[in-house]
């Protein structure tokens, strides 16, 4: 495929890939292969619906100090960077990842330090952006040292690097993270095609060095909407000592409709999953309210649907709305219906990252 169309600033992400992730996919058509589905760009990214946010977690209204979001109690969340060594076209934070904010700067640094000396009642610290693991080993380890200044903070390192580009967890990095324990990585992994040997020589480096290893996956129409292929992914990930974490609803990102999977199709799949899984095999699916509502299990916080809308309570008793979306059910091997695009100006792909 070679040509992307023009989208509008709130969808707009840039295009970029690395050699290692391209050559998973069969294909490069993102309606044929789960991988390219999760690179490619393609028209539906100029859809957006009327209840999508740029934001649609509000990353905004939980920032604390440029950069530092403290949405809750004992946790923030440090936006280190804002490039990716592959950008995923679901990608939830498409108001700031690629945009040009480049790294936390040191004025920056030391203004999130002051406010976490300040409240201490944070104990973890979650490394994320963009992909953290984007700065050279002196820059990122430097941002670590300089926050265990302000205590013995927890760090989680939130990364998509294992996957897309393994050999940055070199030795060195791996061991460089075990010496600045309590440390823990939490690797963002869609499909079992991405569970290479480049992948697990990465996950056993770190497990070496004393590094508490967990995943994350999105649940995406076209990728893995699908009880076989999730047991699948999970069943590897815990053959290999990655603990399952979260299986994501996706979030109602701006021009991202097209790879949601409505949350009734999603119970349905955990529902599945459970008749076939241990409990350290299996996520828990989580959904981000809407609006800054917070993540919440969705299996324990469902109160009860209407014709429109699944009707979700957080902690505090809160009742939330989530829209009930078109059943996109299907294989994710199997195509999907591409969209007319909007704009039929086009412009070439740059570049593969190495």
């Amino acid at each position: 495929m070679s040509e992307i169309y023009r989208v509008d600033p709130v969808t707009r992400l840039p295009y970029g890939v690395s050699r290692h992730f391209a050559a998973l996919a069969d294909t490069e058509d993102p309606f044929r292969d789960p991988i390219a589905a999760q690179y490619i760009p393609t028209p539906g990214e100029q859809t957006v619906l009327s209840y999508e946010d740029p934001d649609p977690i509000g990353d905004g209204q939980y920032t604390v100090v440029p950069r530092l979001v403290h949405h809750y109690y004992d946790r923030a969340l440090l936006l280190v960077n804002d490039r990716c060594a592959t950008y995923c076209r679901y990608c939830f934070r498409r108001h700031f990842t690629g945009h040009g904010a480049g790294h936390v700067t040191s004025a920056e640094l030391e203004t999130i330090c002051t406010y976490l000396s300040a409240h201490t009642e944070i104990q973890e610290v979650l490394l994320s952006g963009g992909d953290p693991l984007m700065l050279a080993d002196t820059e990122f380890f430097g941002i670590i040292d300089r926050l265990r200044v302000v205590r013995d903070l927890i760090v989680r390192v939130c990364t998509r690097m294992p996957v897309v580009l393994p050999n940055r967890i070199s030795d060195s990095f791996a061991r460089m993270l075990g010496e600045r324990r309590p440390a823990c990585m939490v690797v963002h992994v869609n499909h079992p095609r991405e569970l290479t040997p480049q992948f697990r020589a990465g996950v056993d480096r770190l497990l070496a060095h004393g590094i508490t290893t967990a995943s994350q996956t999105v649940l995406l129409q076209g990728v893995n909407n699908d009880a076989d292929v999730l047991e699948q992914l999970f069943r590897g990930l815990h053959r290999m000592s990655v603990r399952p974490y979260y299986l994501f609803q996706g979030d109602l990102a701006s021009g991202t409709s097209h790879f949601r999977v409505d949350l009734g199709r999603g119970l349905e799949i955990m529902r599945i999953l459970r008749s076939r899984l241990s409990g350290l095999a299996l996520p828990t699916y989580a959904v981000d309210l809407p609006g800054g509502g917070g993540k919440v299990p969705v299996e324990a916080s469902l109160v009860r649907t209407t014709e429109t809308d699944y009707i979700l309570r957080d902690g505090a008793g809160k009742e939330w709305t989530y829209p009930r979306e078109p059943d996109r059910t299907g294989s994710p091997d199997s195509p999907r219906t591409p969209e007319d695009p909007k704009d039929d100006s086009s412009q070439d792909f740059p570049s593969k990252f190495s």
